[in-house]
């Protein structure tokens, strides 16, 4: 997979975009990217201005997202500790000694 271009290159690739001054196929091939990915490009920055839209997340959505499945994710691995001891002590308990 190749590296991520930077966010600065990204932004003036969608401003170049934008003016209209080159059809689309040309400056995706100039700049060395596929017509896909400035679309792409250019529909996130689409949602970023917005703030977001029903169809496409924002970038800082998205970053929440991630953050909130990971934080889930933990969470859901603490309650499942929490369960198999307090399974073990209630079965320690509960048998003769």
């Amino acid at each position: 997979m190749p590296a991520p271009h930077p966010p600065e290159f990204r932004r003036r690739a969608v401003e170049l975009a934008r003016q209209g001054d080159i059809p689309l196929i040309q400056l995706a091939k100039d700049l060395g990217i596929s017509r896909s990915c400035l679309q792409n490009w250019m529909s996130q920055a689409d949602a970023d201005e917005k703030g977001g839209s029903p169809e496409r997340l924002s970038s800082a959505e998205k970053k929440e997202l991630a953050e909130l499945r990971r934080r889930n994710k933990q969470l859901e691995m603490e309650n499942d500790i929490l369960k198999r001891a307090a399974a073990y002590f209630a079965r320690e308990n509960v048998l003769p000694k």
